[in-house]
């Protein structure tokens, strides 16, 4: 389906086509909030005829990956999910929290994936407490002479300096592994045979300290015992849940019987039947994935399940439990997806309410559901660059976000600010994308200017602000700011606990924050590649120089003994740069 402009808004497949699209566009047939949506923007419809129902659903993970349309499921999983790993090929194997996407490395014990990375960081953190396994890098572990701090305070056997042998060493990474592979029964019963040994060869200190460790391993034991499921191995458990046009597919991890993590996918516009966006996920989500889980445990029974089955070659397992633990973690997702969505809607409400505010504080004519805010960065008029950071319902949308090089010579902010805002605004206007609502970071001056361009450019639907900092303080306290509008009672001056004005500072922030990263950025890169034309002056060189002069202007400012003062630099060196610096005058 495609609108005005030709672009694929919905991709869909159906063995009856004439039945599939009265279910969209005839009143009734669908109830969903977002079919409405969906049939406003259709304009025409192009079809493509398979040979067969597994081809069909190939094309239709192709072509959503390729347009992106608006109303369907689109997975942006380029994440890389935390897990955790013990490089066992190693004579000491260090424990470590890495992020991998793809094949995992051969050699190389992976533990996960977790996909919150704080329960990562988390379970890292107790297995260094309860395992004395080394935490130094590999060439800290060659070069050093004598243990560090960890092996002090016993969190470390210092195989470093040969504190433990071998087989010490070997038992403790043992421990580990069962317990990370769940065998903590295993691990407990080991230690009360050591335990017993230690003590009967009158070892008491070393049988204490294992003592200690065996209680602390049960602690953790009882603590998650209601997380553990005796049936349950690897799996991936999913549900759905919908409200109004926004679709949320909750996924629960389970790995060697453990609950591992919870990860919802917010999908905003789905004109997809649950079943139907639920098998498309299923498609893009495991399509490239190297490590998947043994069973897929599903809420209901999928369109295409013998398709899909075959199309991953049965590498997959789907299960539709109606009974048993399986249904039970079915409906644990249930719970999960059912609130994560309310969470979603209520953190939406309370940003609405927000805008709402500021509507009715700044007497603005509609909410400024969609707003952008500009900010301009320079040194002494160079290199003058300029912002434009995007919220839309009072979320920040990194995506539109936007950097520009001005290219007026005219000096000043003033100059810049019309070039950016005219760049802009042209830009959106072309797009049909114009905001409700711009802020300029500045004074009444800066305001009048946003107004004199939407007047050239005959726009009316836009209203401006500009917010401007009281005395001109540039500290992070609490500071009552001024702002701008074209209301008679304009300037407002906002509590300094007033949320509306901590929602304005937080996006002057954002768009100030992004313009100086921008600038230093570019400023980074003139300096090295003017330094970079100087014969003998390598990239060590450079940076050294950087790092004591900071910019161009103080290397040429800088007195022979400044310069020779910097390490690595020689007289011959001192000598090009004078050149340099003859040459560039």
């Amino acid at each position: 389906m495609q609108d005005a402009q030709n672009t694929v808004v919905y991709v869909g497949k159906a063995k009856n086509l004439q039945v599939r699209i009265k279910q969209y566009f005839i009143p009734g047939r669908d109830e969903r909030a977002c079919i409405p949506l969906l049939r406003l923007c259709v304009k025409q419809i192009q079809t493509i005829i398979t040979t067969s129902e597994k081809e069909a659903l190939l094309l239709e993970n192709t072509l959503i990956k390729k347009h992106q349309p608006k109303y369907n499921i689109l997975l942006k999983d380029d994440k890389t999910y935390a897990c955790l790993t013990i490089n066992h090929q190693h004579p000491y194997p260090q424990l470590r929290l890495m992020r991998y996407k793809g094949k995992p490395k051969k050699g190389v014990l992976y533990f996960g994936p977790y996909t919150n990375a704080m329960a990562a960081k988390q379970t890292l953190e107790l297995m260094h407490r309860l395992f004395r396994l080394r935490q130094c890098s590999d060439s800290e572990l060659t070069q050093r002479t004598r243990p560090c701090l960890l092996f002090e305070i016993k969190r470390c056997l210092a195989p470093c300096v040969h504190k433990c042998t071998d087989e010490e060493y070997s038992g403790e990474v043992t421990k580990a592994v069962q317990f990370l592979k769940g065998q903590d029964k295993q691990v407990v019963e080991k230690l009360k045979e050591e335990i017993a040994l230690l003590s009967n060869a009158m070892e008491f200190e070393k049988a204490m300290e294992l003592h200690t460790l065996m209680q602390q391993i049960t602690y953790v034991q009882d603590s998650r015992k209601a997380l553990v499921h005796s049936k349950i191995k690897d799996c991936d458990v999913f549900h759905v849940a919908r409200r109004a046009t926004s679709l949320l597919i909750m996924q629960l991890v389970f790995r060697e019987g453990r609950l591992v993590g919870a990860e919802p996918y917010f999908f905003p516009f789905v004109a997809d039947t649950d079943e139907e966006a639920l098998q498309s996920f299923l498609m893009q989500h495991y399509l490239e994935k190297e490590k998947i889980p043994k069973e897929i445990v599903l809420p209901f029974p999928l369109p295409n399940l013998s398709i899909l089955k075959e199309f991953f070659e049965n590498k997959l397992h789907f299960f539709v439990p109606q009974k048993g633990e399986k249904k039970a973690l079915v409906l644990l997702a249930q719970k999960n997806a059912l609130s994560a969505i309310e969470q979603q809607e209520q953190s939406h409400r309370s940003q609405e309410e927000l805008l709402l505010q500021l509507q009715d504080k700044l007497f603005l004519s509609k909410c400024p559901l969609h707003l952008v805010c500009f900010d301009i960065s320079t040194t002494a008029n160079t290199d003058t660059v300029a912002s434009a950071v995007t919220f839309r319902r009072g979320v920040r949308c990194k995506k539109t976000q936007k950097t520009y090089k001005i290219q007026t010579k005219e000096k000043g902010d003033y100059s810049a600010m019309q070039e950016v805002l005219l760049r802009y605004l042209k830009r959106a206007q072309a797009e049909e994308d114009l905001p409700d609502l711009i802020i300029i970071d500045g004074g009444k001056g800066h305001l009048n200017l946003a107004v004199s361009v939407l007047k050239a450019l005959d726009i009316i639907s836009v209203e401006a602000i500009a917010i401007a900092k009281e005395n001109s303080k540039h500290d992070k306290g609490l500071t009552k700011e001024r702002v701008f509008s074209q209301h008679p009672n304009s300037p407002f001056s906002l509590n300094v606990h007033d949320t509306s004005l901590q929602f304005l500072q937080s996006v002057r922030d954002q768009a100030h924050r992004v313009a100086i990263t921008h600038h230093k950025k570019r400023r980074s890169k003139q300096i090295t590649s003017s330094l970079a034309s100087i014969p003998g002056i390598g990239p060590v060189k450079r940076k050294r120089l950087l790092q004591r002069f900071g910019s161009i202007t103080q290397i040429k400012t800088a007195s022979e003994q400044a310069i020779l003062s910097v390490p690595g630099i020689t007289k011959k060196d001192y000598a090009a740069i004078v050149q340099f610096i003859s040459i560039d005058k």
